[in-house]
């Protein structure tokens, strides 16, 4: 299956004085990628999730690999697959590529809550069925 791309326009306001892209901005794009990938995915963004639907999905695990330097010279694309589902769990991975060289990787593993009890819970039904087809093989 093709990975879901977001793309991302870096900004002059997203570097640091070396003008690259600050550290610390890397996973808000990844992040900002994986929100865009829920929404396309299953019409539901993570506020949706959390406020409306009363469901979170605070990450447990973020790890990242970086190849080359963001900057604001080309468009990031963010490519986003499911790599595996859980119980409670997904697991993302994320490479983001600018000029079409890839720029770093990651992997991201969140866990479904129930928000305002901070309680973890089972993926919900109405989700797990949407995402389950979506798992890279």
């Amino acid at each position: 299956m093709d990975p879901f791309t977001h793309t991302i326009r870096v900004g002059w306001a997203d570097c640091d004085p070396a003008e690259i892209a600050f550290t610390g901005r890397i996973p808000y794009f990844a992040l900002e990628a994986i929100d865009a990938w829920w929404e396309h995915n299953t019409g539901i963004d993570w506020f949706e999730l959390n406020v409306d639907r009363d469901n979170g999905t605070p990450f447990v695990h973020l790890s990242l690999d970086f190849s080359r330097p963001v900057t604001p010279r080309h468009r990031l694309k963010c490519e986003v697959r499911l790599m595996k589902i859980g119980t409670s769990s997904v697991r993302f991975s994320v490479k983001g590529f600018q000029d079409a060289k890839l720029c770093f990787e990651g992997q991201f593993v969140s866990v479904f809550v129930i928000s305002s009890a901070h309680m973890k819970i089972s993926i919900p039904d109405y989700i797990r069925s949407k995402i389950e087809p979506l798992v890279a093989g």
